[in-house]
């Protein structure tokens, strides 16, 4: 008897990459990132002056992250390559995924593109966004004539 791993929002997860497959399709998106395998788990937080996005890329290496900023989507895709091949013939189980992959975040009217700034450290990836400054209003000093 083969025992399997239930995961009850396994269907949905299934629906969401089919949705996210025929948007791209319809948007002119390139093939790749279509056959995206997986998606890396990410936390978002809002802070006072910054949005901080942290994404999950254990085994990913900088230079295989591909990080884009156009017309108020941040992008994140790249790959993470399989270790040795031959070895994988004796695995009994496989949990660790490995592929292209590909997420898309549409930023607020409140974030700097300019300023975006992004480090990879111990497997995570910390995209730091700034805020605008928001536009305050001016005081106007009326100076009196003698």
């Amino acid at each position: 008897m083969a025992i399997t791993r239930y995961e009850p929002w396994s269907l949905l997860n299934q629906l969401q990459k089919e949705l996210e497959r025929a948007y791209e399709g319809t948007a002119g998106g390139e093939g790749s990132i279509a056959t995206a395998e997986w998606a890396p788990a990410v936390d978002i937080k809002e802070e006072s002056d910054r949005y901080v996005l942290l994404a999950d890329l254990p085994g990913v290496k900088p230079e295989d992250i591909d990080l884009s900023m156009e017309e108020g989507v941040l992008t994140i895709k790249g790959e993470k390559k399989t270790e040795a091949k031959t070895q994988r013939e004796n695995y009994k189980r496989v949990e660790r995924t490995y592929g292209s992959f590909y997420r898309r975040f549409s930023l607020p009217d409140t974030a700097n593109a300019e300023g975006i700034s992004a480090r990879s450290r111990h497997g995570v990836l910390e995209i730091v966004i700034p805020k605008r400054e928001a536009i305050q209003p001016k005081k106007i000093t009326v100076a009196a004539e003698d």
